[in-house]
C-alpha cells in the first residue's frame, strides 16, 4: 500500500511540472499513463467499471474549474491562465491500490480561488488528524464539514471517500460530513482514502452526459485534495504524499 501511494505521489509530481497553459488535459494523461507503466504499475482508473455507463477511458481524472471530480481527459479542454484543475490518480501495484488527488493553479489565479483552495487542503489534514483508532467515520466527516461550511463553502454529500486495499472502493464509505462519536468506529490498520471535495458555492452537483463528469449546479469551481491513509493508535499514518507537489512551489 505504501508503494503504491507513493507512486501515486510521484506521478501527480511529474504531472505538476507540466501544468501551464496551453497544455491539454489529454496530454497530462498520456504523461500520467507512460509514467505509471514505467514504474511497474497500472492506472487503475482506465476502463474502471461504472454503475451509470461504460467504463473510465483514461488514466486520470481531470477536472477543471467547476468540474468536482471525474472530468475526463481530451484533446479540447486547454488549461488556461487563472484555470485550476483537479487531477486524480490511481495505481495498482503488486496487488494493492493507491489513490489521491490535488488541486492545482495554473498560473495565478484569483485570491478567492486560492482560500477556497487552501481551507479544503487544510480541512484534510484536520480530517486525518481524527483519524485514529477509536474515533469514528463521523469524527473526519465532521472535521471537514465544520472547517469548509463555516468559511461559507459548501461540501458535497453525494461524493464521499472510500476504504482501499486490495481493491479501488471498498468499504466503507467516508463522507465529509457527519457528527462526531457517530459511525463506524476506526480500527489500527484499516486503509482510508479521505478526499473533501468542496464547492465555492452551493454544495449541489449535476452527472453530465458522458454518465462521469460530474459539476457544480451553479457553475461555481470546486476543490478535491486526497490522502490515502492508514489508522492506527493515536496518529494515522499517510501513505500517500504531496511532497513531490510541494518541493516544486508551485501552489
Amino acid at each position: 500500500m505504501r508503494q503504491a501511494n507513493s507512486l501515486v505521489g510521484k506521478t501527480l509530481g511529474e504531472l505538476a511540472k507540466h501544468i501551464k497553459p496551453g497544455i491539454s488535459t489529454l496530454q497530462l494523461d498520456r504523461i500520467a499513463d507512460e509514467f505509471i507503466r514505467d514504474h511497474g504499475a497500472v492506472p487503475t482508473f482506465k476502463g474502471f467499471p461504472s454503475k451509470l455507463g461504460g467504463p473510465f477511458p483514461a488514466s486520470i481524472c481531470t477536472s477543471v474549474n467547476d468540474v468536482v471530480v471525474h472530468g475526463i481527459p481530451d484533446a479540447t479542454t486547454i488549461l488556461r491562465e487563472g484555470d485550476i484543475i483537479s487531477i486524480d490518480c490511481g495505481t495498482l501495484y503488486k496487488g494493492f491500490n493507491g489513490d489521491s488527488c490535488y488541486t492545482f493553479c495554473v498560473g495565478e489565479v484569483s485570491d478567492e480561488v486560492k482560500q477556497l483552495l487552501e481551507v479544503t487542503k487544510a480541512s484534510l489534514y484536520n480530517a486525518i488528524d481524527v483519524a485514529c483508532a477509536g474515533n469514528h467515520l463521523g469524527d473526519i466527516g465532521h472535521a471537514v464539514q465544520t472547517l469548509c461550511e463555516s468559511q461559507g463553502y459548501g461540501v458535497v454529500r453525494v461524493l464521499t471517500g472510500h476504504g482501499i486495499g486490495r481493491e479501488m472502493h471498498e468499504e466503507p464509505q467516508v463522507p465529509n460530513y457527519g457528527s462526531q462519536g457517530e459511525g463506524v468506529m476506526l480500527k489500527s490498520g484499516m486503509c482510508l482514502a479521505i478526499e473533501p471535495m468542496v464547492t465555492m458555492g452551493s454544495r449541489k452537483v449535476m452527472l453530465m452526459s458522458d454518465r462521469w463528469t460530474i459539476k457544480t449546479l451553479d457553475g461555481k469551481p470546486a476543490a478535491h485534495f486526497e490522502h490515502t491513509i492508514a489508522v492506527r493508535h493515536g496518529k494515522a499514518d499517510i501513505l500517500s504524499t504531496f511532497s513531490e507537489i510541494e518541493s516544486l512551489d508551485i501552489n
